[in-house]
């Protein structure tokens, strides 16, 4: 019996249980609180505003399809292939590229868009975070490389916080390549901890909520 067995064996049976007994997997504690959706939206948007982040409730599609109007202008942006992206009329403003299929296209011009815009899988309510699921219609690069992100989510998507994504999501694994969390722009600090946006992301991110 080497050190660590002995050790091992020890903490088993002071534990109760036997050297040859496997050490039981801990119990996941996941507490989902009952908040209303309507109440989510309120400390969701606050916490995006104190990580300088900027948030909006759209009264419709068409009033989020105006606020990325006035926030792009002529582009140049890239959005991703959502539904939810193509319900607002995202991809027929003048300057937004939009339905790739070939994948260096689409890194070609996420290098040279000024804004992303995409959807989200989920939002949590007490940390301002947007999780995104790497798919055909999210491909991560649209929220990663351009300067300033646009995200574009319905009010029933948010969560109250990771308990309850990984009560929906406990695998998420089987379903996607990649699950991305986003909270507030792109942040970095020295040694000197001097803070600085948009080092290694985004350094601006609006987000709307429909």
């Amino acid at each position: 019996m080497t050190a660590r067995d002995d050790i091992l064996k020890r903490a088993r049976e002071a534990l109760g249980g036997g050297f040859e007994q496997p050490a039981a997997p801990p119990k996941a504690r996941i507490v989902v609180p009952e908040i209303p959706r309507e109440a989510r939206i309120e400390p969701f948007f606050r916490a995006i505003t104190n990580l300088a982040g900027k948030a909006y409730l759209a009264k419709s599609f068409a009033d989020a399809r105006e606020y990325v109007v006035a926030l792009i202008g002529d582009g140049p942006a890239v959005a991703s292939n959502s539904p939810l992206l193509a319900e607002c009329g995202i991809a027929d403003l003048p300057g937004v590229r939009a339905g790739f299929k070939d994948p260096e296209a689409l890194r070609q011009a996420c290098a040279s868009a000024a804004f992303g815009i995409t959807s989200a899988e989920y939002a949590l309510a007490d940390t301002g975070t947007l999780v995104m699921l790497a798919s055909v219609e999210e491909a991560r690069m649209i929220s990663l490389l351009p300067p300033v992100h646009i995200a574009i989510i319905p009010r029933v998507r948010i969560l109250t916080g990771l308990d309850e994504l990984l009560w929906m999501v406990p695998q998420p694994g089987l379903s996607t390549s990649s699950m991305v969390f986003i909270t507030g722009p792109s942040r970095t600090a020295d040694i000197e901890q001097i803070l600085v946006r948009g080092v290694h992301g985004p350094g601006e991110i609006h987000v709307l909520v429909i």
